[in-house]
């Protein structure tokens, strides 16, 4: 049975007002430290991570303005958590450091996942700021509270670098990335929007104690009746420093399952048992 906010537009953003002014109060209330916006333009002296994403990337047929306005939109997400550092003890929130995305405040109707279809909205795109934060994270001590995955798989892949099913939905404010540090040291995000790639760091004031390596493993396409669905796991290996490194720790961190919004050839496909 389908939620009643899904039978009228207006139930939805009822809906949607509610769980917002929840997570208001939640923040309100809560005895949390939540990291704040940068006071200094200084940077951690170690580097645990660098990485950076294609700005421009082909969408299946989606118009190439909303990639464009997409740029717009994540300098202002990126002018908000640039410089960020999160103390020990402290709580990293998406959605609060860069707030609610409006025309008031300068974003632009970019491309957003919602409704089971891509589709405008303002703000869209930067979803890409959350998936570079949230890549980093996981090769580090920072412990991820809050991760949402998109239910559906809209386009195609094309040149994808990281896993499937590996990066962070935002919608605000109540669909989040939240991170915690729960070690003795500092960490900060050092981001860019640059000529053709968003640029990441994750910055620290202590060396680097290990090394982190993030895979997948199971990826298939498996058809259910007329649905074809894209499943896999995302896993961990933490080692230690060093040439040999030995084994620390191996988790496996998410299992993904989404249905898929485009042809893909039977050859790859399973069928369901």
């Amino acid at each position: 049975m389908k939620p009643l906010s899904l039978y009228h537009p207006a139930l939805y953003w009822l809906r949607v007002w509610q769980k917002r002014l929840f997570r208001h109060i939640a923040w309100h209330c809560s005895s949390k430290r939540y990291a704040r916006p940068a006071a200094t333009s200084e940077r951690l002296p170690y580097r645990y991570l660098k990485h950076t994403s294609k700005l421009i990337r082909k969408l299946g047929d989606s118009d190439l303005a909303l990639q464009h306005n997409k740029v717009i939109n994540l300098k202002l997400a990126v002018a908000a958590i640039d410089g960020v550092t999160i103390a020990p003890g402290e709580y990293f929130s998406f959605c609060r450091l860069v707030g609610r995305p409006t025309r008031k405040r300068g974003y632009v109707e970019g491309m957003e996942l919602s409704f089971g279809q891509a589709r405008t909205g303002i703000g869209g795109g930067i979803c890409q700021l959350s998936n570079l934060i949230h890549w980093m994270a996981i090769h580090s001590p920072l412990v991820v509270i809050e991760r949402a995955n998109h239910s559906f798989d809209p386009f195609p892949d094309d040149g994808r670098v990281l896993p499937f099913g590996s990066g962070a939905a935002i919608f605000y404010n109540y669909i989040d990335l939240v991170l915690r540090n729960p070690t003795d040291r500092s960490f900060q995000l050092k981001l860019k929007v640059g000529e053709t790639q968003l640029e990441g760091e994750l910055l620290s004031d202590r060396e680097r104690e290990f090394r982190y390596h993030v895979f997948e493993l199971g990826h298939r396409f498996v058809r259910e009746g007329e649905r074809v669905y894209r499943e896999n796991e995302i896993w961990r290996e933490v080692r230690e420093k060093g040439q040999v490194g030995a084994l620390v720790e191996r988790e496996r961190l998410y299992g993904n399952r989404v249905v898929v919004k485009y042809e893909v050839g039977e050859q790859v496909i399973e069928r369901q048992q």
